[in-house]
């Protein structure tokens, strides 16, 4: 007899959850000081220090320029606001004179490396376990991080290939959390594990842009790089000796917590680990729905990520040391917003016992149309630098409830497939980050108010679209080619 998804599907997982109680399953291990939860927050870790290497080069790039070269400005559109002067000691790092062209490929240069892992990452984290796959990964990017000044004075060409081989390390991070964590996070307390594990990209973006602005400030813009490669090195000793790719080859892990965690996921892993439904995958409509919010969330995220500096020094007039602090604040504001998310998804799911898809729609719709919203509002503000920052803060913490939408969606719909899922979407989702600086720079090469508005109304129609498709075309439940077939006498 064959049992399929359509007599396993649910789109509620607290009915599950009454079910195994009267089952006598495994009852719930406590969050405290638990394997899951520290794997969650050294996961965290991991994704603070990927996203600390990969947007300290936009604070660094406004140090890095001969401010009196070809295409770049001495002096803002508005009015600059008044710094401390600048120690004399940290004039000692080389400057280069790179057009807004070479800048945007710079920036870019990144995610033409990145994109290439993302595929093989949820594959290979799947096949052989995520956790060596990831700490290698990031560990490689922290070497090139190192190396980046290098590379910077041997010319732009150079520093272009040791972006590119930064994103080919970095590539395997999400889709193998993802895979990792479909063997981690219980059903319902996926919302909150990955939401502390995810939000580790904005917690680093938060320390990492007004951090990069004073060390630059106070050293140059070299030690930028040697900084947070030393971060990045200690959290590699931590992950490689605290964590393990499944509960059950975890040397720590208390019975009770393995038998909860294994218990509420056997309804929804399958038994091999080979064969992977390539043609099922690719035709999914949910899959290509994620695909769709996962692109359009980021064009925007990703314009903002590598740019927002460039406009808080030549639109708004901040200076470097001001700078970090001011484009970090809609990055808090995301982490913030996240975090909430992730205990709002849990709470509607596991409490009120509203439908997946719902919650998952509902908080996409209001993070992504959102941001749309207050990103457009932001182009009108002119030199009122105050109402500017505000809305594009606004604009990035309301992006943060997609954390708890579109964002783990994979897996609703494919756990056993989670980060292959990811991988595809993020493959997908890399696209606006190798071509939106780009653009970007290409429309502002005069650095008017006009043309960056420009940019801020083409990520935004890119948001809504994105949102609109998820919410026609999103599922929350388990896919009938995801489900296992077992076959009984």
């Amino acid at each position: 007899m064959d049992v399929s998804a359509s007599d396993t599907e649910t789109d509620d997982y607290a009915k599950p959850l009454l079910r195994r109680k009267e089952e006598g399953d495994a009852p719930r291990a406590r969050a405290c000081c638990s394997c899951r939860y520290g794997l969650a927050v050294l996961s965290c870790y991991a994704f603070f220090v990927a996203y600390a290497l990969r947007v300290n080069l936009s604070v660094a790039m406004v140090d890095m320029l001969n401010s009196s070269s070809s295409g770049n400005h001495s002096s803002s559109v508005c009015p600059s606001h008044s710094g401390p002067p600048r120690p004399n000691h940290n004039h000692t790092a080389s400057v280069y004179n790179w057009d807004s062209e070479t800048q945007g490929w710079i920036l870019g240069s990144f995610f033409y490396g990145y994109i290439f892992t993302q595929i093989p990452g949820g594959y290979l984290a799947r096949k052989y376990g995520a956790k060596w796959l990831l700490g290698v990964g990031i560990l490689g990017t922290v070497v090139f991080t190192l190396l980046t000044p290098l590379a910077a004075d041997l010319g732009a060409g150079y520093l272009i290939a040791v972006r590119v081989l930064e994103g080919i390390g970095e590539g395997v991070t999400f889709p193998a959390m993802h895979a990792m964590w479909a063997s981690w996070a219980p059903p319902l307390e996926r919302s909150r594990l990955l939401t502390i594990s995810y939000t580790g990209a904005q917690l680093g973006t938060v320390v990492a842009l007004p951090l990069s602005s004073q060390i630059c400030f106070y050293l140059d813009w070299t030690y930028v790089f040697y900084v947070f490669g030393a971060v990045g090195l200690l959290w590699f000793v931590l992950w490689a000796l605290l964590v393990s790719s499944t509960p059950e080859t975890h040397p720590r892990i208390s019975e009770k917590e393995k038998l909860y965690i294994i218990t509420s996921l056997k309804n929804e892993l399958s038994s091999t680990t080979d064969q992977v439904p390539w043609m099922s995958i690719l035709t999914s409509v949910p899959l290509w729905a994620i695909v769709v919010a996962h692109f359009s969330y980021n064009w925007a995220f990703y314009t903002l990520l590598t740019l927002l500096p460039t406009y808080m020094n030549d639109i708004l007039g901040f200076s470097i040391k001001q700078n970090g602090m001011v484009s970090a604040l809609p990055y808090l504001g995301c982490w913030l917003v996240a975090l909430f998310g992730g205990q709002l998804a849990d709470y509607l799911r596991e409490t009120l016992q509203i439908r997946t898809v719902i919650v998952r729609k509902a908080l996409t719709l209001v993070g992504m149309i959102g941001p749309a919203i207050f990103l457009i509002a932001a182009g009108y503000t002119e030199c009122n630098y105050i109402l500017a920052v505000v809305f594009l803060t606004i604009s990035s913490s309301l992006g943060g409830l997609s954390a708890s939408g579109f964002n783990i969606n994979h897996l609703d719909i494919a756990p056993p497939y989670a980060g292959v899922l990811l991988g595809i979407t993020n493959s997908f989702a890399t696209i606006p980050g190798m071509v939106g600086p780009v653009i970007g720079r290409a429309l502002t090469r005069n650095n008017t108010i006009g043309e960056w508005r420009t940019v801020f109304y083409i990520s935004a129609a890119i948001n809504i679209f994105g949102a609109a498709f998820y919410t026609v075309f999103g599922k929350g439940t388990v896919q009938q080619w995801a489900v296992h077939r077992v076959h009984s006498q």
